[in-house]
């Protein structure tokens, strides 16, 4: 073999090597990436909306979540996640690999959030509580519940909009801003207000603002489920003879003091549009958002010759109902009594 195919040869082999090393390290890298464990502890990942891939990359540092910054670095700029960022909340596992995690985060993969709200009497509260679950802060919700223009584009007022919210548990995702939140309840706002309910509801003669106002007063009277459909027949009793409502619940809301435990002549005067000892019919909107247990016995309400209701003397929650004023005045005395001997003023 002369020198020169000697050389070749020798060409070759290292060319061979150098081949099956960058291959085998290639394999180790992708089993790495593919197969070995990047996060160690299970927990979610919040990224901001507007986040730069550094934020992300502090988050995941701060949270203790990766066995190795510098590798998951490397390979998350290969997948160029540190060109684009997508907020959200991620729900990291214990033993994912980097695959897996930066494919979650690379493609938007979000965990969504159940949001839950129930017996919210203000707007403030509303904005409180859903603050709790989503990106949006309160403050940024609670302008656009109070915004006017707001409301009408919904097709509600600035005392009926807090109707619009149907108590209940809903799956979000974690960067839902204002808009995502209120176009949300409004949809299922409309999906609630199903065929079936929307025949009852002519049926009694009420709007929808009326139905859900009225139920919010009843949600409020008790919280009974099974006296809830009396205590509305008792309502739309009133309603249809011209009767004033006389509900303590508009007067607490009226004073904006819902911890009243008795409600006094003084306490009659407040000068409110809410105050049904002071003016017909119902208020301008809801005095809560009413459950849908509530609205369903406003809908569903008994239908009795009951005009008069007072809370029971044994303090169990539940109410006597009466025909008539004399009748009423008997049992609203025995409550009084009641009152006083416990030395509630």
């Amino acid at each position: 073999m002369n020198r020169k195919s000697k050389r070749k040869r020798i060409l070759w082999y290292v060319a061979g090597a150098a081949l099956c090393m960058a291959l085998g390290i290639g394999i180790l890298i992708y089993g790495d990436y593919s197969a070995g464990t990047a996060v160690v502890r299970d927990g979610y990942l919040h990224v901001p909306t507007g986040a730069r891939y550094e934020q992300q990359l502090d988050s995941l540092r701060e949270g203790k979540f990766l066995r190795n910054e510098g590798r998951f670095d490397r390979y998350a700029r290969y997948r160029k996640l540190n060109e684009k960022v997508r907020p959200g909340r991620y729900k990291l596992q214990k033993g994912m690999s980097y695959k897996r995690l930066i494919g979650t985060l690379a493609g938007g993969l979000q965990s969504p959030v159940n949001l839950t709200f129930n017996h919210i009497r203000t707007k403030e509260k509303l904005a409180g509580t859903v603050s709790r679950y989503i990106e949006v802060d309160s403050l940024t919700l609670l302008r656009a519940l109070e915004n006017d223009s707001v409301a009408a584009s919904y097709g509600f007022t600035h005392a009926s909009f807090i109707g619009m919210f149907v108590p209940n548990t809903y799956q979000f995702y974690w960067n839902t801003n204002a808009t995502g939140f209120l176009n949300r309840m409004k949809k299922e706002y409309d999906k609630f207000w199903n065929d079936a309910r929307e025949a009852k509801r002519k049926a009694a003669g009420l709007s929808r603002n009326e139905a859900i106002t009225l139920a919010s007063i009843v949600d409020e009277e008790t919280r009974m489920g099974d006296e809830m459909p009396r205590i509305a027949g008792v309502y739309l009793n009133r309603l249809r003879t011209g009767m004033l409502l006389q509900a303590d619940p508009t007067v607490k809301f009226a004073m904006g003091d819902f911890g009243l435990r008795r409600i006094l002549f003084r306490h009659l005067e407040t000068d409110s549009p809410y105050n049904t000892y002071k003016y017909p019919g119902l208020p301008p909107g809801p005095i809560c958002a009413p459950s849908v247990r509530a609205i369903d016995a406003v809908l569903n309400a008994e239908r009795h010759d009951y005009y008069y209701f007072c809370a029971k003397e044994d303090f169990s929650g539940y109410h006597n109902f009466a025909r008539n004023l004399a009748e009423h005045n008997r049992n609203a005395r025995r409550y009084s009594e009641a009152l006083n001997r416990r030395g509630i003023r």
